[in-house]
């Protein structure tokens, strides 16, 4: 089955992960996409395939090396997570293959006057000549990471049809709830069985990813005073005035006005009204120390209204709790091998491979902190979570190759 041809069956299943629920997976309708990835794994050959309680899925494609090249050979793990991203619907996708891309605008919904547009997205000016695969402008695409799967997924059929091609033991795994942070809380690292791994969840063909942010959830919940607008003088406290005050008191650095390696306090999402409102951001920075700084300031602005409105029925509650760390510390300097063995894999694919930061996360970052580094590979997506997502098609199929040279050229190198 082709590459595209996968991604599309994929992009189609609704697997949409949900931060607000207690359950793992998040939402049950992410079995529908593993299970389907089992019994494509099953028909495929690939050995040990299991689908965890918890909605993972792990296979085992055999070395077929000699046992003497086993001993210097790592047992390698390709990782892509199933869910999509809370941020955009990704009910009913429909995408759109906009093939030999001339340039300028590409209008994904004529109705809604939605438009795909190189003068807010500079980047589709390099895509120029390539497949492009598009929304219809009512729901995200679902690249991230499903075009991941699908590449794992096509990498994996390639060397079970072709077993002359050599290489070590090969792991897949496909994890649930990605997208809020929770992707690796029950991923069987023993059971999974590889030495080292890599997540195919990137973004630009050619980019190679091991420094991400060291990140935080906060939540804040703020009870107000509420009486009658019309008897409410020096009485009403509103709950949702006192969040606009709450957010004016954090640093004021935005994801809109960062960039590289800096770090930002990010608000996700406001509800309430004069009696409760609740907050949720996500708090970010490549540097730990600045990390740490970042959620002292958020603790501080809660304590600062607290003492404000000390004297009143009003309060705030923030809670703030770690996701995930900056991987670098886990692949720099003894793991970069993993680094070296990218950049040749894309190489021999006649791509110039760069490493860059990561501004957000991938599983590879949890999954490096509980043994097993994971740096993360690019997929050729691009404008994750929102409707302005698209893929490059060419960049797909290339990432492919990419995934059978890294299998391949892992040898040796343990």
């Amino acid at each position: 089955m082709d590459v595209l041809e996968r991604f599309i069956e994929y992009a189609k299943i609704d697997t949409q992960s949900n931060e607000e629920s207690e359950t793992h997976p998040s939402t049950m309708k992410q079995f529908d996409l593993a299970r389907l990835l089992e019994r494509q794994m099953i028909e495929m050959g690939v050995q040990d395939v299991r689908v965890s309680e918890q909605c993972y899925v792990y296979g085992r494609i055999p070395s077929n090396l000699s046992e003497e090249e086993n001993k210097t050979t790592p047992k390698l793990g390709f990782i892509a997570h199933m869910d999509t991203s809370p941020s955009a619907s990704d009910a009913n996708v429909n995408p759109r293959e906009i093939k030999n891309y001339a340039g300028g605008d590409i209008v994904l919904n004529k109705e809604r006057g939605i438009v795909l547009s190189p003068k807010t997205f500079p980047k589709l000016n390099t895509m120029i000549g390539q497949d492009l695969l598009v929304t219809d402008g009512t729901t995200l695409l679902g690249a991230d990471d499903k075009a991941g799967d699908a590449e794992i997924m096509a990498m994996a059929e390639y060397f079970l049809s072709h077993p002359e091609v050599k290489h070590g033991e090969i792991l897949l795994g496909f994890t649930p709830d990605e997208e809020i942070g929770s992707g690796a809380d029950f991923f069987d690292v023993a059971g999974f069985g590889a030495d080292v791994a890599y997540t195919v969840d990137g973004g630009t063909l050619g980019e190679i990813e091991y420094e991400n942010f060291n990140a935080a959830s906060g939540k804040v919940e703020i009870t107000g005073v509420n009486v009658h607008p019309g008897d409410a003088k020096d009485k009403m406290i509103n709950a949702a005035l006192v969040a606009m005050e709450f957010n004016q008191i954090l640093p004021q650095c935005l994801p809109s006005n960062t960039e590289g390696y800096e770090g930002f306090i990010h608000l996700t999402g406001i509800q309430g009204d004069e009696a409760f409102t609740k907050m949720s951001y996500i708090i970010r920075d490549h540097d730990r120390l600045k990390f740490e700084e970042k959620k002292a300031a958020f603790q501080k602005a809660a304590d600062e209204l607290n003492e404000k409105y000390q004297n009143t029925a009003a309060f705030l509650r923030v809670t703030v709790k770690d996701q995930y760390y900056n991987m670098k510390e886990k692949i720099d300097p003894e793991n970069m091998y993993l680094i070296d063995a990218a950049k040749e894999a894309f190489a021999k694919a006649g791509v110039t491979a760069t490493t860059v930061p990561i501004r957000g996360g991938t599983d590879g970052a949890r999954l490096s902190f509980m043994g097993l580094p994971c740096p993360n590979l690019s997929t050729g997506g691009e404008n994750y979570h929102g409707i302005y997502e698209y893929l490059n098609i060419n960049s797909m199929r290339t990432m492919v190759e990419v995934l059978k040279n890294l299998a391949v050229g892992m040898i040796g190198r343990k």
